[in-house]
């Protein structure tokens, strides 16, 4: 779509936006197209070959990849981000943090940073201590982690191509060490290079060569307000289904700055059978997926730099658990269980026969007994169990049904004085701290327009109508002035879709 967009606003086709904002939208597709599945490959190959000897940090493989990065960091002009190191923070036993930065245009927020990160190291020969085995062997890390490597040198080079600039600054950061437990990374918070609490979040990859089943998991989402929303606002073209993973561990580069309080998005395609094992080749890599993933983090970098305010960190991240919400049954309105699969006889195939009633239920009221058939509601034929729940629901008025019993000659038509409101959307909802101006259902009741519309619990809204709200007292005024059909703005794993929700029309009323 912001493919089709940008072409249309290249040749002119689009009214309401000023040219300025069609050639940025133009410029910001072709950045994003320039991250190619071609170099990504020529990348990895370089980062991936036995020559490297598996690039372990402080090895003669690992100075050279360090080198190979350096001057890819040059080759698009990056301002050196270590000081008087240029590229390159030397610490330890040889082992070196390649570091770069894009300065950004705005002349107040050019002094944050999103950082960028992802370790170039990976175990060498492997020992008993970091290899699954065989060791003795080149541990080439394809995927561990010259994919991640890869894919920063691409984004490098798509925002490189963006002007203006994002208006925040970017500090890229090729880690060291990380194999021998997050070396890298922690030396920098130790000793960074531009001050600490201007890095306003962390982004870290980390094993992106292997998407598998269009999923990708991102480990953070919880560290700052609204990064759930924003990612998934981004992942349009991307197209990828995220897993947002709630705990952290101290397992890669991220932990290093989630330790010290700064919000973090770390981005994973997920573990397999050739971690830190010698066939962690290029050979089994997908690289179309990768390419998906990088496209997905330019979007969500660009759009958090250009942003006016970003949210700090969130304390409460580090006691939440995730939990299902225990919510109450619902109450019947009706108080009738039937069953709808028995169809003995021909003329038994429409109503719904009643297994039991409710003592003192709005069907126990009316008279209604268990073995009752219940065949037409407002003289419209009652086809199923689905359709008599629904209307049953939604009902506002009082319910005028036709009941066939056993040793009556005729039908009886009853009146039943529904217990409770009528249930208009058929969800329950819940309120997220981490996510402001959005709610995550928590249940849907069947055979209701949310249930039909395909919604499920966990989903989250976003808008109603193309309105956004601010909690649930101002979505439940949006909800209430709607008399038509209603479009909900919903995410499901990280895809934002539109849905709309026709209302129950129940016969008679």
């Amino acid at each position: 779509m912001r493919q089709f967009q940008a072409a249309l606003a290249a040749l002119g086709l689009v009214a309401g936006f000023p040219a300025q904002s069609y050639a940025h939208e133009a410029a910001t597709v072709a950045a994003s197209e320039s991250i190619s599945v071609q170099d990504l490959r020529r990348h990895i190959y370089a980062l991936a070959d036995d020559t490297l000897e598996g690039r372990e940090a402080g090895s003669r493989g690992g100075q050279a990849a360090g080198g190979y990065l350096g001057r890819e960091f040059q080759k698009q002009s990056l301002a050196g981000g270590a000081g008087k190191g240029g590229y390159y923070q030397s610490f330890g036993s040889q082992y070196r943090n390649i570091l770069g930065i894009i300065e950004g245009s705005d002349p107040d927020l050019k002094n944050e940073y999103v950082l960028v990160g992802a370790h170039y190291d990976h175990v060498g020969y492997g020992n008993a201590q970091n290899s699954f085995g065989p060791t003795g062997f080149i541990h080439n890390g394809a995927d561990d982690n010259a994919s991640g490597a890869a894919g920063l040198l691409e984004t490098v080079e798509a925002l490189a191509k963006l002007d203006p600039r994002p208006r925040r600054s970017i500090l890229f950061a090729l880690w060291d060490g990380e194999e021998k437990g997050l070396l890298g990374s922690k030396h920098w918070v130790d000793h960074p290079t531009v001050p600490l609490k201007q890095v306003k979040i962390a982004f870290n990859l980390d094993m992106i060569g292997r998407l598998r089943n269009e999923r990708i998991e991102v480990y953070g989402g919880r560290t700052a307000r609204g990064l759930r929303r924003a990612l998934s606002e981004q992942n349009g073209d991307s197209g990828l289904l995220i897993d947002f993973v709630w705990n952290m561990r101290e397992d890669s580069d991220h932990f290093s700055f989630y330790s010290r309080n700064i919000p973090v998005l770390m981005l994973h395609t997920g573990l397999h059978d050739d971690y830190h094992r010698p066939s962690d080749d290029v050979e089994k890599l997908d690289l179309p997926g990768t390419q998906r993933v990088v496209r997905l983090l330019f979007e969500i970098v660009r759009e958090l730099a250009d942003r006016d305010e970003l949210s700090g960190f969130r304390p409460a991240v580090r006691g939440e658990l995730q939990a299902v919400p225990v919510l109450p049954p619902l109450v019947s309105r009706l108080g009738v269980s039937w069953d709808s699969t028995a169809k003995g006889e021909a003329e038994e195939s429409t109503g719904v026969r009643v297994v039991a009633v409710t003592r003192g239920s709005a069907a126990d009221k009316a008279g209604i007994l268990a073995g009752d058939r219940l065949v037409e509601l407002a003289s419209e034929p009652i086809r199923s169990a689905a359709d008599l729940r629904s209307w049953v629901l939604a009902a506002k008025e009082p319910l005028n049904l036709r009941i066939e019993r056993a040793g009556m000659d005729t039908p009886q038509d009853v009146v039943v004085e529904l217990t409770g409101p009528p249930i208009k959307l058929g969800v329950s909802w819940r309120e997220d701290e981490s996510e402001p101006g959005t709610v995550v259902l928590a249940r849907v009741v069947p055979d209701t327009p949310a249930a039909r519309a395909g919604l499920a619990a966990n989903d989250r809204i976003y808008a109603v109508n193309g309105a956004d709200f601010h909690g649930t007292d101002e979505l439940t005024r949006l909800i209430a002035a709607s008399n038509g059909p209603l479009e909900l703005r919903v995410e499901r794993q990280g895809l934002v879709r539109s849905v709309v929700l026709e209302p129950t029309s129940v016969p008679g009323e």
